[in-house]
Order: structure tokens, then C-alpha cells, then sequence
């Protein structure tokens, strides 16, 4: 090759570099000090839990490989973190982040004891030999009896490589920090709620289109129960292989994701973020899937409710939206499960964020969201009364999870793991509010 040939070559191939690098999202780590003040709101990342960086041996913790969600326990002592791939929730102590407990979720025979009577609505669509020795791994999480106990639906069990399969959900007695039920559910649970009264539970199942409704009014957990299971629109027909993989966070119709209660436990709401999106509507009272509001954008992430208003998170465009609840339910009260299945909501109050806009929570007062912004590696903080955002900080890359002390003080991120790099990351922020 001449010299000509040569430099017109390694030309080319900078010019194929440069736009795979291009192409490329840059991983960012965060260091302890950096923050975003504005005139109302001081927020400083302080501290982190993290797998990535083994010189770094304060804050190295083997335990989190790749933390899904984290939950703070309603007394402020303690905080739970879900590490999905690792199959184990980690317990800290919040004064101090000691590492105080690791539950493992891998159940062998051994465990027989630890199961629930089966509820006969999840059915195994193959046959295994021994179908309740996995690995669970661990996603959202709820408490329940003013905290005495911590939910935890499993993404799948460990052999079911496309998550087609009946699922299972642990319960964390919280005084003792250890499983003290196993319960059933359906494919691919991924959200899990309590009721605002304390005596319902929902489990909202990713990969088939259903929401699991238990009673768990009773303090004794022996008597804890599904009632029924609720299909928005269709239930999935799953017959995927046994042994070469399906993407399933894409495969599973709606991919239903954030779920909660209406303040009088009346109506529970469930965002899909995938189909023709929406919330899917179903009615308590007469435990009926009513149908789906539509048109406010698709990709609808996290819903929460505070003070009468709701909330949403929009992931792939980067959006919080907001409305009275009364204003979303009288929009919504033509459908009727039968006749009318979809009904167009517009008029929500709309705040642009950084793309990739996945678990949202609100300071005490209910003057700031806070949004782990997922492909944009930061935090967002959002003024509430303006719907502005007022800015972001950085967060280890691909923050997922996020929850906020009762007296707003501190919010904790979790940033899931990637096989480029980022994530596997617990990042603690301090939030001083002027």
C-alpha cells in the first residue's frame, strides 16, 4: 500500500471511530461534593455504595450488582436495596450506611415451608423437575403493616430464561430481616403496591398483561390470599422457547410498570409502557379492569399520588406529568370494561426533564419531584407549583430506583448495571431546602 492509499485508509477508519464513539454514551461517576443549588432548593451528592471501582475500598460493596430499587423502612432507620442480578435485597443502617444484612433470594427444597397454599391462577406452562429451586431476582419492593413487612416480586425465577412462567414474590418480616412467606405470582411481576387502608395488595406483572389483587388485611400472614387477577385488554399467550432467549422487556404487550391506589382505595391506577401506553383503570369496588386513558404519550413509566394530585413519568422522551386526581377520574368515568375500552385524556400539566425519566418521588411538602433520569445518568428536581425543571445533577450512569426520607432530607438512587460499563451503583444525595 502507497503512502497515499494509506492515509485516505487510516482517514476512514477515524472517520468509523469517530462515529461509533459518537454513537456512544459516555459512563459518568459522580464525585462526593458535587450539587445543583438554586434559590429554594440545595441538593449535594454525598455518598455512594458501588461495585465498579475496587480501589475505591469505603464505598466498595460487593453485594450490589446491578440495584434496582431502593426503599427506605417508614420508621427511618434502616433502607432495603433490590439487586437484581445478584438475587439478594441488602440491608444498611441509615444513620450510618453499615451494611447491617444480605437476604439472599435462592430457595432449594428446603424451603418448602416458606410457600403460601397455591392460589390456582399462575399455571406453569412446562414442566420442571423441581420448579421452586431458583434464584429470584429481586425488583421493586413495598412495605405493608405500617412496615412490620417488606414485598418483593422476582423478575423471574432463575431457569425461566424468558420469564414466561408463574414468578414468585417474597415477604421480608422487617424485625428480623429474613423471608417469612413465598407467594405465587404471574410472568414477569415488576411493580408491587399497598393500598392506602393497608389491606390490599397489587402486583403488576410486566410480561403478560395482569395485575395480582391479595388481601392482606390480617396481621397473621398465614392468612394473606389472592383474591383474583385482573387482565387489562388481553391476557398474553406465552409459549416462547426453554432455551434460546427472547427479549421480554419489549415481548410483553403493554409492559405493565407503575401501579397505585387512589387515596380512598376506590380505583387502582397502572401505567403501560409499552403498546399504545396509556393507564389502565380498574375499578376495587366491583374488581373490574375498566379500560385505559390514552393520549398524554406513550412510554408512561411511574405514577404516584400525593395530596389529591397524580403524577406520572414519561421514560423514552423525558416527561413529568400532573393532574388532579378528581380532574384524571372524571375524564375516565366513560369506560366500562365492555363497550368503551379507551377513553383520550388530555389537559395534564407537563414538565420536560432529561430522556429517560423513570421512578419519580416528591419532597414532603409536595414542592419538588425528584426523577432518576435513566439514559441522561443524572437526578432531576422539578418545581412543582411551576412545572420547570430547575436542574439536574449527576448520578452514577443509568439511575433506575429512587426513594426520599420522610422529612425530605436525604433520596437515595439505585444505578442498574449494563454490560458496557455505569451502574452498580447506590448514590446518596442531601437535600437542604432554603
Amino acid at each position: 500500500m502507497n503512502m497515499q492509499k494509506s492515509s485516505r485508509y487510516l482517514l476512514l477508519i477515524a472517520f468509523i471511530l469517530a462515529g461509533s464513539m459518537a454513537g456512544a454514551q459516555s459512563i459518568v461517576h459522580p464525585r462526593k461534593g458535587a450539587s445543583f443549588s438554586s434559590e429554594k432548593i440545595k441538593v449535594t451528592f454525598i455518598n455512594r455504595k458501588q461495585q465498579f471501582n475496587y480501589r475505591d475500598t469505603a464505598t466498595l460493596d460487593s453485594d450490589i450488582n446491578s440495584p434496582k430499587s431502593v426503599n427506605i423502612h417508614p420508621n427511618g432507620t434502616k433502607y432495603y436495596v433490590n439487586s437484581l442480578e445478584g438475587g439478594k435485597t441488602v440491608v444498611y443502617d441509615f444513620a450510618t450506611n453499615r451494611k447491617i444484612k444480605v437476604i439472599s433470594h435462592n430457595f432449594t427444597s428446603a424451603d418448602k415451608a416458606l410457600w403460601a397454599p397455591s392460589s390456582g391462577l399462575y399455571k406453569f406452562r412446562h414442566e420442571y423437575r423441581n420448579p421452586d429451586t431458583f434464584l429470584g431476582k429481586p425488583v421493586e419492593s413495598t412495605f405493608s403493616h405500617r412496615g412490620r413487612y417488606l414485598w418483593i416480586p422476582y423478575y423471574r425465577r432463575s431457569y425461566d430464561i424468558n420469564a414466561q412462567e408463574p414468578s414468585a414474590m417474597a415477604v421480608i418480616d422487617t424485625q428480623k430481616d429474613s423471608i417469612i412467606r413465598l407467594f405465587e405470582t404471574g410472568a414477569l411481576p415488576k411493580m408491587v403496591a399497598t393500598s392506602p387502608d393497608g389491606k390490599m395488595l397489587a402486583v403488576t406483572h410486566w410480561g403478560e398483561n395482569t395485575v395480582g389483587l391479595m388481601d392482606i388485611s390480617s396481621q397473621n400472614p398465614d392468612e394473606w390470599k389472592y383474591i383474583t387477577c385482573i387482565v387489562v385488554d388481553y391476557k398474553l399467550n406465552l409459549n416462547f422457547s426453554t432455551t434460546a432467549k427472547v427479549d421480554r422487556d419489549v415481548n410483553s404487550g403493554y409492559c405493565l410498570r407503575g401501579t397505585v391506589f387512589t387515596e380512598d382505595g376506590h380505583y387502582l391506577l397502572v401505567g403501560c409502557m409499552g403498546g399504545s401506553g396509556g393507564i389502565a383503570v380498574i375499578d376495587l369496588q366491583e374488581m373490574k379492569y375498566l379500560g385505559r386513558a390514552v393520549g398524554m404519550m406513550s412510554n408512561l413509566r411511574h405514577l404516584l399520588i400525593k395530596d389529591g394530585v397524580l403524577y406520572a413519568s414519561i421514560n423514552k422522551y423525558g416527561y413529568v406529568l400532573r393532574m388532579p386526581v378528581e380532574t384524571f377520574l372524571g375524564k375516565v368515568r366513560t369506560l366500562d370494561g365492555d363497550k368503551v375500552k379507551t377513553v383520550n385524556v388530555t389537559g395534564f400539566q407537563q414538565c420536560k426533564v432529561p430522556a429517560g425519566a423513570r421512578t419519580i418521588n416528591i419532597s414532603p411538602k409536595g414542592d419538588y419531584i425528584f426523577v432518576a433520569c435513566n439514559s441522561s445518568s443524572c437526578l432531576a428536581i422539578v418545581d412543582v407549583a411551576a412545572m420547570k425543571l430547575l436542574g439536574t445533577l449527576q448520578a452514577d450512569s443509568y439511575p433506575v430506583g429512587l426513594d426520599i426520607s420522610d422529612d425530605g432530607r436525604y433520596l437515595f438512587t439505585t444505578s442498574q448495571g449494563r454490560a458496557n460499563g455505569g451502574g452498580n451503583a447506590v448514590d446518596i444525595f442531601e437535600v437542604e431546602y432554603k
